[in-house]
């Protein structure tokens, strides 16, 4: 069995039923987390529309609280949702701001991580966060189905 997440008559996503549950469970993490709905809806049949627009304020919420911590854990366990987020709003035609992005983060920096060795941790270069971000999301894109 699969699951779709589509726009429409478009399908974005057709992931096998596990990797639905869970980046749906993960979904329902981040939208507590921003505290902003993701423009996902129900899971219905199957299936689970996608709105573009809130998706599109969510995945650039999700990318900006991502770009302003430099805490590892914390990077470590959202990368793999992050980019799967980003190849969804790829395929759903979502701008994402990335010159906003690769600046010096805007506003504080959240979830810092203090090092008895290296110090207090920011954010990433910023040529280097994106450039990575980016090319994780690509490779995950050419094994998630549509």
């Amino acid at each position: 069995m699969s699951r779709y997440f589509d726009i429409g008559d478009e399908t974005l996503w057709n992931p096998s039923d596990g990797a639905a549950r869970l980046f749906l469970r993960q979904v329902a993490v981040f939208e507590a987390e921003l505290g902003l709905p993701s423009g996902l809806g129900r899971m219905e049949n199957d299936e689970c529309q996608v709105d573009p627009v809130a998706f599109g304020v969510f995945t650039n919420s999700l990318l900006a609280r991502h770009r302003r911590t430099g805490h590892s854990v914390l990077l470590a366990l959202s990368e793999g949702f992050v980019a799967t987020v980003l190849v969804l709003a790829g395929r759903a035609g979502v701008p994402v701001d990335w010159a906003g992005l690769e600046a010096v983060p805007d506003g504080p920096l959240r979830d810092v991580q203090a090092s008895a060795r290296t110090g207090m941790s920011g954010p990433a270069e910023s040529g280097t966060w994106a450039a990575e971000l980016r090319a994780r999301a690509a490779e995950l894109g050419r094994g998630m189905p549509r």
